[in-house]
């Protein structure tokens, strides 16, 4: 930050004799404020902006100022929103505490910058097994000044997904944890981007980021996007049916599954995300659709409320023996979101020139010991199967299109979404923690 040192005292509406003591070199512009005929309160601001010392008072010299540690940030006296300015009259005459500031009486007014802070959650220990809460560490980062094309994004929405899990693997310790987020711009120096504009950005698992949208980066995870008029629907959608997820299904299984009329369709992780929208998308090509699920309830809802044939619960069912019962002439596609032994086992159940999309394998993402399947070979050649794994950005150019027939089929009815909400960002470690134990029906979001 470059502002300029200053002193705000805040004092009653007489002032009384001036303290013999001179000012010291320390601090510089005091500015006398009427506000109370009561004893209030003295504010000292640091060359950053920063709260360094408040005290009660009638009317204080700057002094006889005892400075605090400067974590005490301008919000705490003004607004818990970190982007918000503090605009104040100025009353009195202060002459007499720096005459070459105020000459008059009358009202004078001036405006405080605050200091802009992001909270932010670094990827501190590496994962063992399922995610612990101490793997992560909340932190403060003291933002940039605008500069000309930037804007100044807070976080409403931010999103937790399977992917972050085996993605850690690469990231050094010390990481900010990366992520989507659907985010409000609250401060702009971008005319293509004012203020209240929503956008859509792997800005991680922050509250407030920096950053100038026009800058185009290659990198998937660097790209920014407005969100799309999503109507009535919840802004959050942005990073579920109508973002990511809804454009890994889209594309995942129209794309490599070609599915085609009366096909029957295994989808595994089917109350997820991905796998919920999977399942209906199918079921709107005309496809008979099997799902497997992580506990009854789920179960239920696949069959009640989105339309699926059959659902079983994978953790008490028998596989083989659902497979017969679902699908007793055999599956032609199956979308794969969970690997291990369930895939086996739809595998060795699929027609001739059955098709495989591959979007995950979290049953085995938090093994401490690989876990040693069949191997895949016999079935792909004595089937003549087909098996695609895929990362989403493949079809980076085809977004709108998915995500624009996504946000159609959404409000003609035809998929029905549901979404998992946790509140407050402090939450963020727990319900990713969550999401990956299967906690989560649909999309899982942090509210921040």
């Amino acid at each position: 930050m470059t502002w300029q040192p200053f002193i705000l005292a805040i004092c009653p509406t007489k002032l009384p004799t001036a303290p013999a003591a001179p000012l010291t070199t320390t601090t510089s512009p005091c500015l006398g404020l009427q506000i109370s005929r009561k004893p209030i309160r003295l504010y000292t601001f640091s060359a950053n902006s920063r709260l360094v010392h408040s005290s009660s008072s009638g009317c204080i010299c700057c002094s006889y100022l005892t400075f605090l540690p400067p974590s005490w940030y301008i919000s705490s006296f003004t607004s818990n929103k970190m982007h918000r300015r503090v605009s104040l009259l100025v009353y009195d005459t202060c002459r007499w505490i720096l005459p070459s500031t105020c000459h008059s009486v009358g009202f004078h007014s001036t405006t405080i910058k605050e200091a802009i802070s992001a909270k932010k959650f670094v990827f501190t220990k590496r994962f063992q097994g399922l995610p612990q809460l101490d793997n992560f560490s909340l932190e403060k980062e003291e933002l940039p000044e605008l500069k000309p094309g930037d804007v100044l994004c807070e976080a409403l929405y931010l999103s937790v997904d399977p992917y972050m899990r085996p993605y850690s693997l690469s990231w050094p310790l010390g990481t900010t944890m990366k992520g989507g987020q659907v985010s409000k711009v609250i401060e702009s120096k971008n005319e293509k981007f004012p203020v209240g504009s929503l956008l859509v950005g792997y800005f991680g698992w922050r509250t407030h980021t920096v950053v100038n949208p026009d800058v185009r980066s290659k990198d998937f995870m660097e790209q920014i996007t407005v969100l799309p008029n999503l109507g009535t629907l919840c802004p959050s959608v942005g990073l579920g049916a109508v973002g990511m997820p809804g454009n890994s299904a889209y594309f995942g299984f129209l794309e490599i599954c070609k599915p085609k009329h009366g096909d029957v369709v295994v989808v595994s992780g089917a109350a997820g995300a991905v796998g919920s929208l999977v399942g209906q998308i199918a079921k709107i090509k005309g496809c008979h659709v099997i799902g497997f699920a992580g506990s009854d309830e789920k179960v239920k809802w696949l069959t009640d409320e989105l339309g699926f044939d059959n659902a079983y619960n994978y953790k008490t069912c028998d596989w083989k023996s659902s497979l017969k019962e679902g699908a007793p002439n055999g599956v032609d596609c199956y979308f794969d979101n969970v690997g291990g032994q369930l895939s086996v086992a739809v595998r060795s159940h699929m027609n001739d020139f059955g098709r495989i999309s591959v979007c995950g394998a979290i049953s085995l993402y938090n093994d401490t010991v690989p876990t040693l399947v069949p191997c895949v070979e016999p079935a792909m050649v004595f089937k003549q199967l087909r098996m695609e794994g895929f990362l989403v950005h493949r079809w980076t150019h085809r977004f709108l299109e998915g995500m624009g027939q996504m946000s159609t089929w959404i409000q003609e009815g035809k998929i029905k979404i549901k979404e998992t909400h946790t509140n407050g960002f402090e939450n963020m470690p727990a319900a990713f923690i969550d999401m990956l134990k299967g906690g989560n029906f649909g999309k899982a979001i942090v509210k921040a």
